[in-house]
């Protein structure tokens, strides 16, 4: 079986929130067994990626309230 080459950043599967402000938010992409994150202003920017456990704690911290205060 042949390596697989990772998607280029335009051909991941973007999403932004629903409540996005003209463009100006964080976006996210699967890929593979991880989570992409990059910025919808620069979509060709720099991004961080984070595996699916990552990704479930940071989500979960968030809906329990954990980074209201920033």
């Amino acid at each position: 079986m042949p390596p697989s080459v990772p998607p280029t950043l335009g051909e991941l599967s973007w999403r932004v929130a629903r409540h996005c402000d003209a463009g100006n938010c964080v976006r996210v992409a699967p890929s593979g067994n991880m989570i992409v994150v990059g910025d919808s202003k620069n979509p060709e920017g720099p991004t961080l990626a984070y595996d699916r456990a990552e990704w479930k704690t940071f989500v979960e911290g968030i809906r329990q309230g954990d980074f209201d205060d920033l």
